[in-house]
């Protein structure tokens, strides 16, 4: 069974990319913070939280076969298989379908937090200073956080049958309490 210490030392082996830690950083704090609101069993929070931090420990080096890079490399260390889909599944655009909430939740989380980051950029470099309407008041401006599919958020939450404000509340809160770790 893999650790979250085991996940970290992965992690770190195949990113250099401080932002991009920090990305899977903030994607394991929003796992963490939906296993609780969900009610999962305590037991299976640690996979949830290594699922955040793992789903892109191998984009960086090797983006033209992210994410199966990490995905095989979680089979070799007997992964369970919600963890593995959860990888596999968790960019709308690999075609891999969610088999359970674990896998779900990462896919709507992921994008968000990229969307909160630039916000707090603007926001004095704080967590502390965003909120969730000054989140929706750059939903619509195209040219703000190019990057971020937003269409995949709206459908991350409606895949967890949650409002998409509730949604950005629970991963803004999960994220604003770990500010400190994300430097923000």
């Amino acid at each position: 069974m893999i650790t979250r210490k085991q996940a970290w030392e992965k992690l770190n082996e195949l990113i250099e990319n401080q932002n991009l830690i920090k990305h899977c950083l903030a994607v394991e704090a929003a796992m963490h913070t939906y296993a609780e609101y969900f009610k999962i069993p305590e037991v299976e929070h640690e996979l949830w939280r290594i699922a955040g931090l793992l789903h892109d420990a191998d984009w960086e080096k090797y983006p033209e076969k992210h994410p199966q890079i990490i995905a095989q490399w979680l089979k070799e260390q007997q992964a369970p298989e919600d963890l593995i889909n959860a990888i596999e599944a968790h960019g709308f655009e690999f075609g891999v379908e969610p088999k359970a909430i674990m896998a779900k939740t990462i896919r709507a989380v992921d994008e968000l937090t990229g969307l909160i980051v630039a916000v707090a950029l603007i926001k004095d470099r704080k967590l502390s200073n965003v909120t969730v309407e000054s989140i929706k008041n750059k939903w619509n401006t195209k040219a703000f956080a190019r990057g971020v599919k937003r269409a995949d958020i709206t459908r991350g939450a409606q895949e967890l049958d949650i409002p998409l404000d509730q949604h950005i509340k629970i991963v803004l809160t999960a994220m604003q309490n770990n500010a400190e770790v994300l430097g923000l």
